[in-house]
């Protein structure tokens, strides 16, 4: 018999905190969710105050019962689920299948798995908070109720199979209306005029671009303008009016949040939202590194604050003094979004002495890219500013004004670590100006007007829609992944290269949920219930209150809704195709591997196909017309229509006019790359993570 059980939600998890407590303490994992509500039916009581049907998840019954064994044979059931409010919900849905009564002292929490933090929480037991509970059925219970009232209007109006959702409907919108901003996009001319001049004495130039006139800013628009500021200044004598030295300083950005994790492991390691987080559960839950055994290496990873402790803090001070040397070392505090949950503290390593290169052996590939990443963002959060000399000077050319600005990098402080990806372009990079003396002539070397023209908005990255998620407060850290991995799997948007973009579907979805439920798609709607689940966990407001709320007006539009779309069909659109077999133009229709055309005429004619892509250059080899098709991995590759019934072209590379190609030289492109060697790679050990569904 046990003296303790604990249970938490992974093996992973289960195995490291073993190790910590030995003895006759039992750890086990309850795999994540163990009840929730049934994917049958509504599973929401609408006439009984929106009472949830939660029952016992399929396939969990003999875990269910092996709990209820180790339960009944130890003194003490310690229910130490994850630290957020998805974590507290199943610590109670536990405590209901065990029979531990509500307000028993059962529930523990970890913010990191060290042997201190375990040991430490287990003597601080408490119960399990109904309120974080409550938000979390109450986010579960609106969202249910969302997609299961809308998605058969859905399978009735466009095709089975797919889904509405409160967050997930909103994200689509946003990239829908960034697609629709492209296409509206009309581009606007304008011109830069560079001079490259030389100052004389020491014989070393710079280059200065085109501000204004008489000190007033002036923007080109056409070559006109440009033409007359050249003939304006044609012969004038470039004289320096004024310089102004300063110093600018930089500071380090906080400590990583759930997001701004996602965002910076996106843009510099190239991973997934998905794959980001599955890394870090690992990191959080255990690694079996030297000296330390199994432990977990960084904080909790589901966190929208960027607090840190003060013990973090001063073996940060101790790392960066020993490493770096005093004056590299600034003790900073970050001001946390007040909307944040500031339940945790910021993503950061649980043991500084860790560095990643120490134990890079004990990491897998990618554990130790992400650790690296983490690990120098907080300690490049407690280093001084970067420090820059900077220098402004204006030129005068008659009546018109040239700016040339350049910095110098003097200290370069937390940067000798750690730069935030989008803030590495300029920054890096030293723009040295020559002594100068106001008064001074400098000679005119070479002038360049440059046209260039408007760009529109580009396409969201998930790293960008993270951010604009977050910036709209829409969802929490724990939904960014799962919202934007299922929009993707519903085939709502696609991913090109790494922009996406919404499909054809996504846009038949986004339309018609915009004209029925503009509510539901709302981006101010959206965030506002947000804040009402943060009420309920701060035990101001009643879940079911919340729920009511929504429901009422919900229910109002849902009937309507229903009413007007019960006689609407929605228009298939129509192609340009002449269906082979019976001669009705074909429409376009939506599979599950996107867009096709099908006969209109179905059941009677049953004839459907694929829609072909098409470029305007001919096909090198016949002159027929060659087609754009996609592999299993939707990289592109050109063929010709005629292949292989009478021609043999087919290229990766799309062919240009009058160009020649030899059927020998795509042969040997396939036969170098099929004998290319697979790198061998060193199987190292992998922390397997359970993560739960959200």
């Amino acid at each position: 018999m046990a003296d303790k059980l604990i249970i938490v939600e992974s093996p992973a998890k289960a195995n490291t905190i073993k190790k910590f407590l030995g003895g006759s303490t039992k750890v086990v994992a309850s795999m994540g969710h163990i009840r929730d509500l049934p994917k049958s039916k509504l599973g929401v009581d609408l006439e009984n105050n929106f009472e949830p049907e939660y029952i016992n998840i399929r396939g969990k019954g003999d875990l269910i019962k092996s709990l209820k064994k180790d339960a009944s044979q130890a003194k003490k059931v310690y229910l130490a689920t994850d630290p957020d409010r998805e974590g507290e919900a199943i610590a109670w849905h536990l405590a209901h299948i065990l029979n531990i009564p509500e307000d028993s002292i059962c529930r523990v929490t970890f913010n990191e798995i060290t042997k201190e933090t375990v040991q430490e929480s287990i003597k601080k037991p408490r119960k399990i908070d109904m309120n974080l509970t409550d938000a979390q059925q109450a986010r579960r219970v609106l969202d249910r109720i969302v997609g299961y009232k809308i998605s058969p209007l859905l399978w009735k109006k466009v095709k089975r199979g797919l889904s509405a959702g409160r967050v997930q409907s909103v994200a689509v919108k946003l990239i829908v209306d960034r697609e629709e901003e492209i296409e509206k996009f009309i581009p606007e001319e304008y011109w830069n005029i560079y001079a490259t001049l030389l100052e004389e004495k020491n014989k070393k130039t710079l280059e200065a671009h085109f501000y204004g006139k008489e000190g007033k800013k002036q923007e080109i628009h056409s070559e006109e303008e440009v033409n007359k500021i050249l003939s304006d200044i044609k012969n004038g004598k470039y004289i320096v009016n004024d310089i102004k030295k300063s110093e600018r300083k930089r500071t380090p950005a906080p400590p990583f949040t759930t997001s701004t994790m996602q965002q910076e492991a996106s843009r510099k390691l190239g991973f997934t939202l998905k794959k980001t987080m599955s890394v870090a559960q690992g990191l959080y839950e255990g690694v079996k590194v030297p000296e330390k055994g199994e432990v977990g290496l960084i904080t909790y990873m589901r966190t929208d604050s960027t607090r840190i402790s003060e013990e973090a803090r001063n073996a940060a001070k101790k790392h960066i003094v020993g490493e770096y040397g005093e004056n590299y070392y600034e003790n900073r505090y970050y001001k946390t979004n007040k909307d944040a949950q500031d339940a945790h503290e910021g993503i950061r390593p649980t043991y500084v002495e860790l560095e990643p290169e120490k134990i890079k052996d004990s990491l897998t590939t990618d554990q130790y890219k992400l650790y690296k990443l983490i690990y120098n963002r907080f300690i490049a959060s407690q280093m001084s500013a970067a420090v820059y000399d900077t220098v402004a000077v204006n030129i005068k050319v008659n009546n018109y004004d040239f700016k040339a600005n350049g910095q110098t990098l003097k200290f370069k402080g937390f940067m000798i670590l750690y730069v935030e990806s989008e803030d590495n372009k300029k920054d890096e990079k030293d723009i040295t100006i020559p002594e100068l003396e106001v008064g001074e002539t400098l000679k005119e070397k070479k002038i360049e007007p440059k046209q260039s023209f408007t760009e529109p908005p580009p396409r969201y990255t998930e790293a960008s829609l993270v951010k604009a998620l977050e910036e709209k407060k829409i969802g929490r850290p724990s939904t960014y992944s799962p919202t934007i991995t299922t929009i993707l799997e519903r085939r709502y948007i696609e991913k090109e290269q790494k922009q996406l973009k919404p499909t054809e579907l996504g846009r038949v979805v986004n339309k018609l949920l915009i004209e029925n439920f503009g509510d539901i798609v709302n981006v101010e709607f959206t965030a506002k219930i947000e804040e009402e689940f943060d009420e309920i966990a701060d035990g101001k407001q009643p879940w079911k209150k919340t729920i009511q709320e929504f429901y009422t007006p919900f229910k109002v539009t849902l009937e309507k809704v229903e009413k007007e779309l019960e006689h609407v069909k929605l228009e298939d659109e129509v192609s340009d195709v002449e269906c082979e077999k019976c001669g009705r133009m074909m429409v376009y229709k939506y599979g599950r591997y996107g867009k096709f055309l099908a006969c209109p005429g179905y059941p009677e004619c049953k004839n459907a196909k694929p829609i072909i892509e098409t470029i305007d250059v001919p096909c090198p080899v016949c002159g027929g017309v060659v087609q754009v098709r996609k592999t299993k991995r939707k990289r592109n590759y050109y063929i010709c229509e005629n292949n292989p019934a009478s021609c043999n072209y087919i290229s990766w590379n799309k062919p240009q006019v009058g160009e020649k190609w030899e059927p020998k030289e795509a042969i040997e492109v396939e036969e170098k790359k099929a004998k290319v060697p697979k790198k061998k790679t060193t199987k190292r050990k992998t922390t397997k993570s359970n993560k739960k569904s959200k």
